[in-house]
């Protein structure tokens, strides 16, 4: 056989087995592909407002549909700006709900089943600047419902727990009245997990939920929780010194609070009472009214407060009863109507 003819033979088979060839290699590929899950969003923008949130349909690109039991949606890049509120059914399509938090910034979602593609989409949650009061704590950090009570039950909680405290544990930052507000305050506002409780060395813990809608200190302001400098919130705030870490008591009433009553039977748990003694080196003193204490439960409410140094010393935390304070030996430290030293009852912003 010469050459020429084993070529026109090989040509021939060639073009007689491709199409076999070819037809097998496609169906290997169909059936070694996964269903790929596609995500859509009902939109791709939203303000980092901590209550908005954002509608997901959750689809395969090919085969059967899923249960929300057979789907794991995360958050893969900007897990501290949002969360996976909830997955469900409806009808043959799963849906979910994505709730935005207070940082803004990328959020990327990662979508995946068993036997099928990863199917990822993002969003972006953009700087909620409102602040509708004027008060100059922006609105993504005040809390409602169930955050509110948690906020007051740990702030509550942490300030009443110093005053069972030998001197020698009491964290060296109290030093004073307003020491004691910023460390509950801050305190109470974190995340409240194994690594916190041991670094506190607390004796004693509550069975509270944390708050939820952020956490010390992932918010847009970082670390700088008090109002310094007076004036309605502005987006440049962020990047200027009207916030700091410190404040002192009277800071904290006239930028951080707001008045509520002069009348102390109207307080709630957490609320503040704000003194001013113009005979002394430090004229504004706060307290913080407990309500029923968290440790000793019993008929009466209570207020705690750092006598701030008392002839040299670092003074203490004292523990006193409402009553006891309305008949203090000393009028001007009684929370009375008539008594121009009591300045009232104020209530912290993020409670308004």
């Amino acid at each position: 056989m010469n050459r020429r003819r084993i070529i026109v033979l090989l040509l021939l088979a060639v073009a007689v087995l491709a199409p076999a060839i070819l037809a097998t290699a496609i169906y290997r590929r169909s059936a070694g592909t996964s269903a790929g899950l596609l995500i859509e969003l009902d939109r791709s923008s939203l303000p980092a407002d901590g209550a908005s949130g954002v509608n997901l349909v959750l689809r395969p690109t090919t085969g059967r549909a899923f249960s929300p039991d057979e789907i794991t949606l995360q958050i893969v890049d900007g897990e501290r700006r949002a969360q996976v509120e909830s997955l469900f059914a409806e009808g043959r399509t799963v849906r979910a709900v994505v709730r935005v938090g207070i940082l803004p910034g990328l959020v990327m979602l990662e979508a995946r089943a068993k036997g099928t593609a990863p199917g990822r989409a993002e969003f972006v949650a953009t700087l909620d600047p409102a602040d509708r009061v004027g008060d100059g704590t922006p609105d993504f950090l005040q809390f409602d419902g169930g955050d509110r009570e948690a906020f007051r039950r740990w702030f509550t909680f942490l300030g009443e727990v110093q005053a069972y405290e030998p001197p020698e544990k009491v964290p060296r930052e109290i030093g004073d009245c307003a020491a004691l507000l910023r460390f509950a305050y801050r305190e109470a506002l974190r995340e409240h997990n194994g690594d916190w409780a041991s670094s506190l060395e607390l004796p004693t813990l509550p069975g509270l939920p944390s708050v939820k809608k952020y956490h010390y200190p992932f918010t847009p302001l970082g670390a700088s929780l008090f109002r310094v400098k007076p004036g309605p919130f502005r987006a440049e705030d962020l990047a200027g010194d009207a916030f700091a870490q410190f404040a002192d008591a009277e800071t904290l009433q006239r930028l951080n609070t707001h008045f509520v009553t002069r009348d102390i039977r109207r307080a709630q748990p957490g609320d503040l009472l704000f003194f001013r003694q113009l005979s002394q080196d430090l004229p504004f003193h706060a307290m913080i009214f407990l309500g029923p204490s968290q440790l000793e439960p019993d008929m009466h409410s209570w207020i705690v407060y750092h006598t701030g140094p008392i002839a040299g010393t670092r003074g203490e935390i004292r523990r006193v009863r409402v009553e006891e304070l309305l008949q203090h030996p000393s009028p001007r430290w009684r929370p009375v109507p008539g008594n121009v030293n009591f300045l009232g009852v104020f209530r912290w912003n993020i409670l308004r």
